[in-house]
């Protein structure tokens, strides 16, 4: 059965709006290595400034878009189709459109060594993912997970933000925000594992889940756990 699931979700998946451009994204990324060769780093601070504040901001209104069709629909795994959450899927999915453009400035400031497998994967399969939604699943069950999503982005855009107006003392809250992004992740998974096993969810929404729960932890781990136990490292070998 969910085999069936996963080979009409792909047929799907190739139809939609989305797909060109996810193309286009993957593409850009595979050359970049060609402008970075060809031209010098652009400095966009003033843009940059403005695509995290108006991300975040975006975010906020998602947030609480879901959050009252959630509530509104008196159940946290409804399937009903409401009018009210399709314009906030909507939204949401124009913001994954939007947020594309975090890697496009990498490329142009020439920081291709951000562009890392969890940036591409996260960025690429939630293009597709909202598109889907929007158009096919526009749930109060699926708004749950894309509130949690719009309100760790309200924290993520708005550090990113504050990063880009003073980039010599960015906020110091950069590791709990990684916490936040994980704990966001096994709750989504809490919440996919109940509808897998009692409101016949799909079982490869706990797939997605365990992928981004471990590419987030291998993150952690290499940017704060591993980092911090070198020092030591090197005082023991010597």
């Amino acid at each position: 059965m969910d085999t069936v699931r996963f080979l009409m979700g792909l047929r799907y998946v190739i139809n939609l709006q989305s797909f060109p451009l996810f193309c286009l994204y993957l593409l850009m990324i595979f050359f970049s290595g060609y402008w970075q060769k060809w031209t010098k780093p652009l400095n966009l601070k003033p843009l940059l400034i403005l695509h995290n504040f108006t991300c975040c901001v975006t975010s906020m209104y998602t947030f609480y878009g879901f959050i009252r069709g959630v509530y509104k629909s008196g159940h946290l795994y409804s399937k009903e189709i409401s009018e009210e959450l399709t314009f906030v899927f909507w939204v949401y999915y124009i913001t994954k459109v939007i947020e594309l453009l975090d890697t496009v400035f990498m490329v142009l400031r020439h920081r291709r060594r951000q562009i890392s497998f969890l940036h591409v994967y996260h960025h690429s399969s939630m293009l597709l993912l909202t598109n889907f939604g929007h158009l096919y699943f526009p749930f109060p069950c699926i708004a749950v997970f894309q509130s949690l999503n719009s309100l760790v982005h309200v924290v993520l855009y708005l550090y990113y933000g504050l990063t880009a107006m003073v980039p010599n003392n960015p906020p110091q809250w950069r590791k709990q925000l990684t916490q936040m992004q994980i704990i966001q992740f096994l709750i989504d998974f809490a919440i996919s594992l109940y509808g897998v096993v009692y409101y016949d969810f799909c079982f490869y929404s706990l797939f997605y889940g365990i992928t981004m729960t471990t590419l987030f932890s291998n993150f952690y781990y290499q940017a704060y756990v591993r980092k911090r136990k070198q020092p030591e490292d090197k005082i023991k070998s010597n």
